[in-house]
């Protein structure tokens, strides 16, 4: 029987092809899964990840309030051109706090992944407000609204506290200071800076928003842009694989 004949019946009897696709989809799909029974985390270890902020955690529910994911994923792919535009490939311990995570395959506009410290505040603040006055092709609505909000943190402290339900390691003390430091994180000035700094030694604390005694949603929202990718130094990735 010619090669051609034994594919024949796959061709001819829709049973035997229905029985040799749920064999193939089996195969593929315990080659997929089993290893992950064997696996202690199937996130690795990444150095410099740290939990958001209460106002990076703010920012992150005005983000997906105002449905940028819709139109931004947060998930660079390795792919060459990938890598070309956006930066390091997304690395799955970099959302290990994402509840839920940005990642998607969605795009009308940029992915963020590797957005924080790419631009100014007052770049954010404009093209927030107006994003033509800084992108002539965009078509990104504005949102000029978030500079008139004012930040509401009465209920960042439950945030959190659902968070740490969610397997997130924030602190009592980081949990009953939310509010403070969110207003301390929109301030350099402010009184509580200092045991600000010490509870998140890695965040950046500034006005973010340009409105100096005013906390807005637009401070969370930029706070949140700006740290977007600014926690693994990806050099240490570049050398080791330049080195191998």
């Amino acid at each position: 029987m010619s090669l051609w004949n034994k594919h024949a019946i796959f061709e001819k009897n829709s049973i035997i092809l229905l029985i040799g696709v749920l064999i193939v989809i089996s195969i593929g799909g315990l080659v997929e899964i089993m290893p992950l029974f064997y696996m202690k985390n199937t996130i690795e270890k990444v150095e410099g990840v740290r939990p958001y902020t209460p106002l990076e955690l703010a920012g992150r529910d005005i983000y997906v309030r105002e449905g940028c994911y819709l139109c931004h994923s947060q998930m660079i792919r390795a792919l060459g051109d990938e890598v070309e535009r956006y930066g390091h490939y997304s690395l799955a311990a970099e959302s290990m706090y994402d509840h839920p995570f940005q990642w998607g395959s969605k795009r009308n506009g940029p992915d963020l992944a590797r957005v924080g410290a790419k631009y100014s505040d007052e770049w954010h603040r404009q093209h927030l407000a107006d994003p033509r006055s800084v992108v002539s092709a965009s078509i990104m609505p504005g949102y000029p609204w978030l500079a008139r909000n004012e930040l509401d943190v009465k209920h960042l402290s439950d945030n959190l506290r659902v968070q740490q339900i969610e397997g997130v390691p924030y602190t009592a003390e980081q949990v009953e200071n939310a509010a403070i430091d969110a207003r301390a994180q929109a301030s350099e000035d402010h009184p509580g800076a200092k045991a600000f700094g010490k509870r998140y030694p890695t965040a950046v604390a500034r006005n973010y928003g340009g409105q100096p005694g005013r906390v807005t949603e637009a401070d969370a929202l930029i706070a949140y842009l700006q740290m977007l990718g600014t926690s693994v130094d990806f050099k240490i990735y570049d050398e080791k694989a330049n080195i191998r």
